[in-house]
């Protein structure tokens, strides 16, 4: 422990007095003061199914866990081989352990660690409880924060799926009295998270001197040793002093003379050093300690400046997952899952279902086979879910693998990452489409995970997210919004037209190894029109590969969702290419640009706003690609840049109808 501490402070200066000001490291946050709280916590995770997920100042916890000086440096360095390639600045961590504990993909955003943490304790819970699995017995999961990152979304969303759920999981607060400038009695009432916790039922709390060596040993002691023995989660509270600023361009100049010398008498290396020597360790032993250090940080040094810069070339590599090319932690892909046969060719029943039914006939099937699906989100347990897709399935699989979650989109998306980063098939539901808001970092985060840790890990989720008009609208449960899906970098995206699509895609989303949006179109789910039979269990559709409902060699019509029967209706009479795109990311501009070339008019509807709705990127597309191939300019038709309206006369009058997109049909075909 004295040579890990001893390490990190010689890294720390090393960056802070040489590597940054030549601008060999561009971000650096220096973690001394908060070194041996977190070193002592490092080294007794030492079960293979531990994983921690710390923030920015956590790599004195890496260090604990077995990262060598050379990739901390050439990450920090933004060098190759280390955690992201070059890609992630590098105080953003993670570390695939397959044989002990690992480091969870840390973020950039304060408090994104918390909900994917309490995901992989749940994770912990299910293989030990459901699949049997030993390797879980006394696992835990841990993740770190700064006493700002308390108020945050996530810290309070984590807290109450650990708490509910008595899952197996340590809060390891590392309150410094900062949040960069702002004190931490803006924070939390009192600046104290323990003591305003003190009440949170099914939550132990611990608190004290993170600087004293003794009293952090025995508190963290305690702390894992509860977790591990499964009486619930606990939160630990160390006081610690930032000895640096938040990062290397922060003077303090907000701290004065009496509070920068108040924190230096409490640094944690010169109390750990009175606290061994000579009790343990001689002068002598405790100088080759710090000089063993120091050598280790120079070799690690010139081994990383050995590394290359990463190939500019691949920086577009690895946005979705390659063929030939596995992540090293996350999904079920990495632990030789082998998909069940598929086909695209269904084999369907006589009798026709609705999309409602089509979907939930996909997800119980695949809850059958596959012990690793997970399925959950708000009113998805005993109601059935509020657009009845998961009726029944609760009864059926159990509340273990169909629950109810609580009230935040955050630690529902979250948990979601944290389930998938352990190897389990999450499959999430957000009511509707507005409500996905709260989620927007985490599915952020999800989205670029297998990019910027250079393919070690990827969460492959599912979210199932209902969305658009029904009868009528209002602009909290019918805006469609998928371009937003479409400009996160990672994510596929499904907008499935009638039934058939939907099993199709759903499987293809749940088999695969990257995460999807499944965008469920409230007005499609009981529509006559999307109505089809059963395509088989067996059934699959590729993403990025459209159909032609209707064919015609006058005009190319692209469109999807509930856009699809309309398009259909007004065609009637005209030679027209009808395109259901299916999948908005991949999307099929093969198919579009061939039907173009062949009909030489080009007609985008959609009922997402017009301005930088996706039928934007289309006509760009056409119009870079196929521009010299037209006869008439290209078209778009959508609803105005306004929310959906409540009342049914409001909204027939901004949504695209069969009469206005025949009218634009004809003006295009006369032009």
């Amino acid at each position: 422990m004295a040579y890990l501490v001893s390490l990190s402070r010689a890294l720390d200066a090393m960056e802070e007095e040489r590597l940054v000001p030549d601008r060999k490291v561009l971000y650096q946050f220096s973690a001394r003061g908060h070194d041996m709280a977190q070193i002592l916590l490092g080294l007794r995770l030492d079960r293979k199914r531990d994983a921690a997920c710390g923030y920015y100042r956590s790599r004195p916890l890496l260090l604990a866990l077995g990262v060598t000086p050379e990739i901390a440096l050439c990450s920090a360095m933004a060098r190759s081989g280390g955690y992201s390639g070059g890609r992630d600045i590098g105080t953003v961590f993670n570390h695939p352990n397959p044989v002990g504990a690992s480091a969870l993909p840390m973020s950039g955003g304060v408090g994104a660690q918390y909900t994917p943490t309490a995901g992989w304790a749940q994770a912990i819970e299910y293989y030990r409880s459901v699949l049997g699995d030993r390797d879980y017995d006394d696992a835990i999961a841990v993740v770190l924060g700064g006493d700002a990152s308390v108020a945050s979304n996530g810290f309070w969303s984590a807290l109450t799926i650990a708490t509910t759920q008595t899952l197996p999981m340590l809060f390891f607060i590392e309150d410094n009295g900062y949040g960069i400038s702002v004190p931490s009695s803006f924070q939390t009432p009192g600046g104290d998270i323990a003591a305003n916790l003190g009440s949170w039922q099914g939550l132990t709390v611990m608190s004290g001197d993170g600087t004293d060596p003794a009293e952090t040993a025995e508190l963290t002691e305690a702390a894992v040793d509860h977790v591990r023995r499964r009486k619930g989660p606990c939160l630990l509270r160390l006081t610690v002093p930032r000895l640096q600023g938040h990062s290397f361009q922060d003077t303090q100049t907000y701290k004065s003379d009496d509070v920068v010398k108040a924190e230096w008498a409490r640094d944690p290396l010169r109390k750990l050093r009175s606290y061994l020597v000579p009790a343990v360790l001689s002068e002598e032993e405790w100088a080759d300690i710090e000089t063993r250090a120091a050598a280790d940080a120079e070799q690690g040094l010139e081994r990383a400046e050995a590394r290359l810069v990463a190939d500019p070339d691949t920086v577009t590599r690895n946005v979705f997952a390659e063929p030939g090319v596995m992540q090293a932690m996350g999904g079920q892909w990495p632990t030789g899952y082998v998909p069940p046969p598929a086909t695209e060719r269904a084999a369907p029943d006589r009798q026709r279902i609705n999309m409602v039914t089509a979907i939930r006939r996909t997800l119980e099937h695949e809850l059958e086979i596959n012990r690793r699906v997970l399925l959950f989100g708000e009113d998805v347990g005993p109601k059935g879910g509020v657009h009845a897709v998961t009726l029944g399935l609760q009864d059926r699989f159990g509340s273990e693998r169909v629950f109810d979650t609580s009230l935040s989109e955050e630690g529902i998306i979250g948990r979601a990452v944290g389930l998938a980063l352990a190897g389990l098939v999450p499959v999430a539901e957000i009511q509707f489409r507005k409500y996905a808001e709260p989620a927007t970092e985490q599915i952020n985060d999800c989205g670029t995970m297998r990019w910027r840790t250079d393919n070690r890990f990827a969460a492959p989720v599912v979210i199932r997210v209902p969305g658009g008009f029904f009868k009528c609208g209002d602009p909290w449960h019918s805006q469609t919004n998928e371009v937003a899906f479409v400009h996160q970098p990672g994510w596929m995206v499904a907008v499935p037209s009638n039934a058939e699509d939907a099993v199709g895609l759903l499987r293809s989303a749940m088999r695969g190894n990257d995460p999807v949006i499944f965008f469920e179109h409230r007005a499609m789910l009981d529509l006559a029109w999307a109505r089809r039979a059963y395509p088989g269990d067996d059934y699959v559709i590729p993403f990025g590969k459209a159909a032609t409902t209707r064919s015609g060699d006058r005009i190319t019509i692209v469109t999807w969702g509930a856009m699809v029967p309309r398009c259909e209706e007004a065609a009637e009479g005209r030679s027209a290419d009808v395109i259901d795109l299916r999948t908005l990311m991949p999307w099929d501009q093969g198919a579009v640009l061939a039907s173009v070339r062949r009909t030489h008019r080009c007609l985008i509807v959609h009922e997402d706003l017009k301005t930088a709705g996706f039928g934007a990127e289309i006509a760009a597309l056409v119009a870079d690609e196929a521009f010299m191939d037209l006869d008439a300019p290209v078209s778009r038709l959508t609803m105005p840049d306004v929310p959906s309206p409540h009342h049914p006369a409001l909204l027939d009058r901004v949504v695209p109808s069969v009469a206005r997109i025949r009218d634009r049909i004809d003006e295009l075909l006369a032009f």
